[in-house]
């Protein structure tokens, strides 16, 4: 009988997890990716298999790292390059400032370790010429810095190539000039660029045609780094352009690893779909190809074609999947590693573990439209049925103090359940909806809950289909509205400059400036859960 070859099922890290950089360190592989205005900056996840992922490390964790209050929705992290060298983790990063019409306020920097999960350095500053910086590391010692350049001439392209410049360890900085190696190609939109060394030859990996459905990989190759360098004969070598029906669409912003048997695989950025070129509700997501090198020195898929596959031969045995606890009952010290904040660290004033030991406690700060000081906390969504559950005790004084469950996706764009109070009814539940910018006409005053001192609020989720309701007993549940449309919660609904993905999670509002607090009991995210509820009017 023969024995079927262990597969890797794409995406390998489902939900919002784009811009991936991979790098193997012995028998470990560990995987960088983007976190945008979410805080700690950057996940590090880590595998055997490359088929199950598990997150080893959030190394930007300290203000004196990255300090985002005030940065744009969809600003901060961007496509960061984790490399190894000389017994140390090198990670390279761009923090996004500004995004307005032509403007880009973008910075650089590198940030070492000797482990992963240890402590990373406070950062090095290298330039602002542009976003994606990418380290490679020459088998003659030195080090190069690769990014794209931004340009401000008139007519111009903004997307202004790829430059090349050396980094010293030894004065910490970028040396030497700065040189145009890639002008990029007709599709546009050049970034992302990694650079490696094979049989003489530099490889030049680059996204092109934009993040969006005409996303692709562009392989070019010269015989010295700064070039010039000649366009892979088949480019794009990796796209979903041309197939609609394809499940993995926008694949695109690649990078490459070897294993220890000489294979290589290429990671990249995909999305999924709900309908042909319909909205990807999970966000941008991580995906693995295998891939070959041809007699002629050049990179290709081993299926033969330019299109991404769902299922992919794994280098070896699979191991078992870990799946989290579906609860997070706050018993421990610190929040769960699944967890991010807005733009800064929590403090103890404003998220605290301590105050009521077993709860989460949260102080009443800015509203969800706030690009500065918010009092949130949420986890991605990574499947396309799920159930979000809390239970809160929290008693607002006025309709200036709220707390509850919420599907966020950036400061335009959320749904959101929540306690407050209304001058007549009393303590309330609400829902309110936002879609870029504009909140819905809401004249419903809310749910009374009467002297009920708990309130438990749920999301069930199918798809773009999601129901919030609320409990008083945590037994009997009535839906707050009809089902809400969270497809809105995604990039292709958005528009624009939009690269997360929806987060869920519990949040509390304190308008008057008093920082009312409320107390969160647990909270749930069930993977794949049977979803429903029954309308108790």
């Amino acid at each position: 009988m023969t024995k079927t070859k262990p597969m890797i099922r794409n995406p390998i890290l489902p939900g919002f997890h784009p811009d991936p950089s991979i790098v193997r360190v012995g028998d470990e592989y560990y995987l960088a990716v983007s976190t945008f205005e979410w805080f700690p900056g950057v996940l590090i996840y880590r595998s055997r298999d490359l088929a199950n992922w598990t997150l080893a490390a959030r190394p930007l964790e300290r203000l004196s790292q990255l300090n985002m209050l005030g940065n744009p929705d969809s600003g901060g992290v961007w496509a960061p390059c984790l490399s190894y060298s000389d017994g140390l983790f090198y990670l390279v990063y761009t923090d996004v400032k500004t995004m307005k019409g032509i403007w880009r306020d973008m910075h650089n920097y590198l940030v070492t370790a000797e482990r992963v999960d240890g402590e990373w350095s406070d950062p090095i500053y290298l330039n602002s010429v542009g976003h994606d910086p990418s380290l490679f590391h020459d088998d003659d010692g030195r080090k190069w810095l690769v990014q794209m350049k931004w340009e401000y001439s008139r007519g111009r392209n903004r997307f202004g190539g790829i430059v090349l410049q050396e980094y010293s360890p030894e004065e910490r900085r970028l040396v030497g000039e700065s040189r145009l190696i890639f002008p990029g190609t007709e599709r546009g939109f050049t970034e992302a660029p990694h650079l490696y060394k094979r049989n003489g030859y530099y490889y030049l990996i680059t996204a092109e045609g934009g993040t969006w459905y005409d996303h692709c990989v562009t392989l070019a190759r010269s015989r010295r780094i700064e070039g010039p360098y000649e366009l892979h004969p088949q480019n794009p070598i990796l796209t979903s352009a041309d197939r609609p029906d394809l499940a993995l669409q926008k694949a695109g912003h690649a990078d490459l690893v070897e294993t220890p048997d000489g294979e290589w695989y290429m990671v990249h950025l995909c999305g999924r779909p709900l309908e042909p070129r319909g909205r990807c509700i999970l966000g941008r997501e991580t995906a693995i190809q295998k891939v070959v090198w041809k007699e002629d020195d050049w990179l290709y898929l081993e299926n033969g074609t330019r299109h991404p596959d769902v299922y992919v031969p794994a280098p070896g045995e699979v191991g078992p999947a870990e799946e989290p606890p579906a609860r997070d009952h706050f018993d421990g010290g610190r929040l769960s590693p699944g967890f991010q904040t807005l733009r800064v660290p929590p403090d103890e004033g404003t998220i605290s573990l301590t105050a009521r030991p077993g709860w989460l406690r949260l102080a009443g700060r800015e509203s969800l439209a706030s690009v500065h000081r918010q009092s949130l906390v949420a986890r991605r969504v990574q499947h396309f049925r799920y159930r979000a559950e809390t239970c809160l005790e929290f008693e607002p004084q006025s309709s200036r103090q709220m707390a509850g469950l919420t599907a966020y996706y950036n400061t335009d764009n959320y749904v959101y359940a929540y306690v407050t109070r209304d001058e007549e009814a009393g303590a309330v539940v609400r829902l309110l909806r936002c879609h870029k910018g504009v909140v819905e006409p809401d004249e419903d005053v809310g749910r009374p809950i009467g002297g009920a001192k708990r309130v438990w609020l749920r999301l069930d989720a199918d798809r773009d289909r999601g129901v919030f309701s609320f409990s008083t007993d945590g037994q009997r549940w009535t839906a707050l509205q009809p089902a809400v449309d969270l497809g809105l919660l995604s990039d292709d609904a958005i528009g624009g400059r939009s690269f997360t993905g929806t987060f869920v999670g519990i949040c509390c509002q304190d308008l008057s400036g008093e920082g009312r607090a409320a107390d969160f009991d647990y909270f749930d995210y069930i993977a794949n859960a049977q979803t429903g509820v029954d309308e108790d009017e």
